[in-house]
């Protein structure tokens, strides 16, 4: 597997993985009813480094990395992550984080924030944790899942 930065040229690509999963509305706390050009505004949008996991030139995930705060937080990054539906539970996902550490430091941060990690997305706090993300935070129903109701949603912290 190969990480590089996105272009525009890997657009429709990024969509076909990212939009679908956003409009499920169970793991991002973002509006279930954008448009495509929303969805790749939001993904990629200038406040962001957004880059993409290529297996044999097939985009099979992305992330983007961002600063998390202005001013005194400046210091502290936030990403989101998606993985291909084809290509889930092969790794992805702890590759591209592992990157977004590694590429995190290199841009002069010191530490990740995940600000909304939706309690029930079992497997993504299963994985930040095995990756030394601490739950430093609970927010009690914070997120309105579809098909659970009222969720907690965690903030998860590591030092870089």
């Amino acid at each position: 597997m190969h990480i590089r930065p996105a272009t525009q040229e890997d657009s429709a690509a990024i969509l076909d993985i990212v939009a679908p999963i956003l409009r499920a509305g169970d793991t991002y706390a973002i509006d279930s009813d954008m448009t495509d050009e929303q969805i790749l505004s939001y993904w990629m949008g200038k406040d962001k480094v957004t880059l993409i996991a290529e297996e044999d030139g097939k985009v099979v995930g992305t992330y983007y990395i961002r600063q998390n705060q202005g001013g005194g937080g400046s210091h502290v990054c936030n990403c989101g992550y998606m993985t291909s539906p084809a290509a889930t539970g092969r790794g992805i996902a702890r590759r591209m984080c592992e990157d977004s550490l590694l590429r995190a430091k290199e841009l002069g941060y010191r530490a990740m924030q995940f600000n909304f990690v939706i309690a029930s997305n079992e497997a993504a706090v299963h994985l930040w944790s095995k990756l030394g993300f601490e739950t430093v935070g609970r927010l009690p129903g914070a997120f309105m899942h579809p098909t659970l109701g009222e969720t907690d949603a965690l903030v998860m912290y590591r030092k870089l």
